[in-house]
């Protein structure tokens, strides 16, 4: 999952962050309003880490943008204000759970979690595409029964390309997906056709149909044949 940690404590936010990195996610963060705000203009995510009170603004002013620009990521608060009020004015803005500082990184995962099972998979642990099946939880992928061992580059990009399923991908936003604003976007995008060249041929080893179709120009799309 591609995660974003709005916090102005740095070390909660190196702990989350150490903490979401090893358990295999893309992290990126935000220490103020203003950096926050320019993340989810430019940025798409998973799942978005939200503090209430930050350095240039309110992280509720934040909330509404991200749905003033009709983003669909999942929005867990993290937030040491506690009362009622704030919790029922998050919710009621559009986020999808409020998570009260102190709080376990464990529970925070699940939470993270949850959410992100509610969005994009009906709640499910398990995800489909034809013969093609995913347990999110033991992060195993089965083709007709079969485990199938992948990279976890290959694993997160066939779980974007079955969540996106229909829709044109661009190499773009694969890479961005997958590295983080980190990368930089040039126009060599040889690393992702060898990621995607080892996934499509694990596949079709593994007994599944060619579902990955090259768009030329602009990127990529799963669909069926």
């Amino acid at each position: 999952m591609k995660i974003l940690v709005i916090e102005d404590e740095e070390s909660l936010r190196e702990s989350i962050v150490a903490y979401l990195k090893g358990e295999g996610n893309i992290c990126e963060v935000a220490g103020t309003y203003w950096n926050a705000m320019e993340k989810i203009n430019l940025y798409s995510y998973d799942c978005i880490l939200l503090d209430l009170t930050l350095p240039g603004g309110d992280g509720l002013k934040i909330l509404s943008e991200i749905k003033n620009l009709n983003k669909t990521e999942g929005v867990l608060i993290i937030s040491a204000r506690h009362s009622l009020d704030d919790k029922l004015s998050g919710l009621e803005m559009g986020a999808d759970d409020y998570l009260v500082k102190p709080f376990h990184l464990s529970e925070l995962k699940a939470r993270i979690m949850a959410i992100v099972r509610r969005k994009n998979f009906s709640g499910s642990n398990l995800m489909s595409f034809n013969e093609i099946n995913l347990d999110l939880l033991a992060m195993e992928v089965r083709i007709k029964e079969k485990l199938v061992t992948f990279t976890k580059k290959e694993y997160d990009l066939l779980i974007y390309f079955i969540s996106n399923q229909g829709k044109v991908i661009t190499k773009n936003a694969i890479a961005e997906h997958l590295w983080g604003d980190e990368i930089d976007m040039s126009d060599d995008f040889d690393f992702i056709y060898t990621h995607i060249k080892n996934l499509r041929k694990k596949l079709v080893e593994a007994g599944a149909k060619d579902y990955i179709r090259s768009m030329y120009g602009v990127g990529y799309k799963l669909e069926n044949v």
